[in-house]
């Protein structure tokens, strides 16, 4: 069946905007558009190649004050927040997906993974694959169940949970405390010092979760893994810190967001709106063409 598209819209956003050149110019404000020029065609490429009927783009616009940093100041310290030209084309992208007629969400206090968790959890009820379109391997923890996917479309790159699990060694219901084990650099979530990804899932593997771990400490100098006689010293000495990465690395899932399927249909296209952004970008005939071409008839 036709997947139901969760769009991690900045991660791609972001990616655009540091590897395309702005040779593209906003008529208006003076700013680069190269990461809208970047995230517009992605969408049309998506509508164009894969043909969705229902999809939802997530944005990020807590960074800084995620209830995260509530829970850990430090938490993505090491992101710089967006200027006023990267705030510009992040404003952009979004106008452009909603004049296609794309749902759109946004939280002050919450990322674009929770509201993509949260979807996706309310749509489980229906039997069509929701295919998550990132290239954050932490959204795996969605995949619960079988025909749901991360997929990478700029990469044409799928992930199962069976891949999740080939890849990292745990399940995707196991990668919360894995991440709280190891850490996640990209996003400051600090890990247990000498706990590698090798040892973190070997731990899993055998206990299955944090709980059973913390309940069974002294088991872990029996196991067959590397520094296992000192491990054990390590972990408690770190457990409440593992306990506050545990809820930093997990996705929430139930926000208040009171959305069906119903609410992710795609379309109506608002075409005086587009023929008004495009010349507003700068991006010329061609790209009115394009999108022409491909939204007609949808």
């Amino acid at each position: 069946m036709n997947p139901i598209c969760l769009i991690d819209a900045s991660i791609y956003i972001f990616r655009y905007y540091f590897s395309l050149p702005d040779h593209w110019f906003s008529r208006e404000e003076g700013y680069g558009t190269g990461a809208v020029y970047g995230y517009s065609t992605f969408l049309l490429r998506l509508m164009e190649e894969s043909r969705p009927t229902h999809l939802a783009a997530c944005y990020d616009e807590s960074l800084g004050q995620c209830f995260r940093n509530d829970l850990y100041p430090d938490y993505k310290i090491s992101r710089a927040h967006p200027d006023e030209a990267l705030a510009f084309q992040l404003l952009a992208c979004r106008r452009f997906g909603e004049i296609l007629g794309i749902a759109s969400f946004a939280s002050p206090t919450h990322e674009a993974d929770d509201l993509i968790g949260t979807l996706a959890r309310s749509l489980r009820r229906s039997p069509r694959p929701v295919a998550i379109l990132t290239r954050d391997k932490d959204l795996g923890q969605l995949l619960s169940r079988p025909q749901d996917y991360l997929w990478d479309h700029a990469a044409d790159r799928r992930a199962y949970a069976p891949d999740v699990e080939a890849k990292l060694g745990v399940r995707p219901d196991q990668l919360v405390d894995y991440l709280a084990l190891v850490g996640d650099s990209i996003d400051d979530i600090p890990g247990v010092p000498g706990v590698g990804p090798k040892t973190a899932s070997a731990l899993l593997r055998h206990f299955g979760s944090l709980e059973a771990l913390r309940a069974d400490l002294s088991a872990v100098a029996s196991l067959p893994i590397r520094g296992a006689r000192t491990l054990a010293a390590k972990l408690e000495a770190a457990w409440e810190q593992v306990e506050v990465s545990r809820q930093l690395a997990r996705i929430v899932d139930d926000l208040p967001l009171g959305v069906t399927l119903a609410d992710l249909k795609f379309g109506p296209v608002d075409w005086w709106a587009l023929e008004e952004f495009a010349d507003e970008m700068g991006f010329g005939a061609g790209f009115l063409s394009r999108a022409s071409r491909v939204l007609e008839g949808y």
